[in-house]
């Protein structure tokens, strides 16, 4: 049952980090099931309050800060409401519909249809779609290094 809890808390980790670039996978949530599992398969013992304190303000302050920093960049190249919703429907169905640059086409697109729908210029439109690129690449680094930090709390804990 050891063996099976560490590929299975392996794998989340895996599909974590993944999930931090490919909004499809389940990121940071992937993580912190992984030491679930690896309390119910293997051993609570390593976990106590502060653990589960300092691991939990981890998940909230990603799951912000993900939504935060990737509106702060469309907003920072003059992106509008529309551009941040655009953005965020391209990141979800980008991937789909155009799947080698899906991710990073996918919210550029979005966010200059979304000011143009409502009447920005082109040339703005443009930019708000470069500002979310832009935003979804430091969302991407903030997320990767708090969860590989997440990741290296639990070693530590554990051993």
């Amino acid at each position: 049952m050891i063996t099976l809890g560490w590929i299975v808390v392996i794998l989340l980790f895996v599909i974590g980090m993944v999930g931090a670039v490919y909004p499809i996978l389940p990121g940071v949530l992937a993580i912190y099931a992984a030491f679930f599992i690896y309390g119910w398969l293997i051993s609570w013992e390593h976990f106590g309050f502060w653990f589960w304190t300092i691991q939990t303000l981890i998940v909230i302050i990603i799951i912000v800060a993900d939504y935060a920093v990737s509106a702060l960049g469309v907003k920072k190249f003059g992106g509008s409401k529309a551009a941040i919703i655009g953005s965020t429907i391209g990141l979800i169905i980008g991937p789909f519909v155009i799947p080698a640059f899906g991710i990073i086409l996918g919210p550029f697109i979005g966010a200059v249809l979304g000011e143009l729908i409502i009447g920005t210029s082109w040339q703005k439109a443009v930019s708000a779609g470069i500002g979310s690129v832009l935003g979804f690449f430091a969302s991407s680094v903030v997320k990767i290094g708090l969860q590989l930090v997440m990741i290296l709390i639990f070693f530590l804990w554990v051993f």
